[in-house]
């Protein structure tokens, strides 16, 4: 690495290394990374540029996947405000009146965004259902399942990790649901 002496004679290292630009496909560790590894997860990363309410269309645009491969983590919660997570393909929305039948509650929202950080342990838009702050009951669109990969947040803003959708069971112990809508 290149070094130059500054006035004082201590070294430090050159301007031009320290803003060399950074490997763009290279993403640094999360909380759903690690989880992963620690498991022996065989997954692949895909690095995009997040867009403020891209959503799923947005990175299945720009990394060339179908929407509906592309699975959203969503931070919901009961009536009594206990938080769950819901995974759903991309381009499908939740029917939470189903949702709230199907796993015995009255009823089924989704979280303030703040408050869905406050469980999960990520910002919005970069939610993982792999290492969140708060162990949380996971519920997966039955027909997600079907699939033989899917891409889901790896933890962070502009980053989806692929992997087998069986391992949202494995790992997750998340029990399958039927209540997709079209968007």
């Amino acid at each position: 690495m290149g070094f130059q002496t500054n006035q004082g004679g201590r070294k430090q290292l050159s301007i031009q290394k320290q803003m060399a630009k950074k490997d763009k496909a290279h993403v640094s560790e999360t909380p759903a990374t690690q989880m992963l590894r620690a498991a022996q997860v065989a997954f692949t990363e895909h690095p995009y540029d997040y867009v403020e309410h891209g959503g799923t269309g947005e990175s299945a645009r720009q990394l060339g996947l179908d929407e509906h491969m592309v699975v959203k983590t969503l931070v919901m919660q009961d009536q009594d405000a206990r938080p769950l997570i819901v995974l759903m393909h991309g381009d499908r929305k939740v029917s939470t009146k189903n949702l709230a039948r199907q796993i015995g509650a009255k009823s089924v929202e989704p979280c303030k965004p703040e408050v869905a950080s406050r469980h999960s342990g990520y910002l919005v838009g970069g939610t993982s259902p792999f290492g969140t702050r708060k162990e949380m009951p996971v519920f997966i669109e039955e027909s997600i399942l079907q699939l033989a990969r899917i891409a889901i947040n790896g933890g962070r803003r502009g980053f989806l990790v692929q992997i087998d959708p069986q391992v949202c069971v494995q790992l997750l112990d998340a029990r399958p649901v039927q209540c997709a809508l079209a968007e």
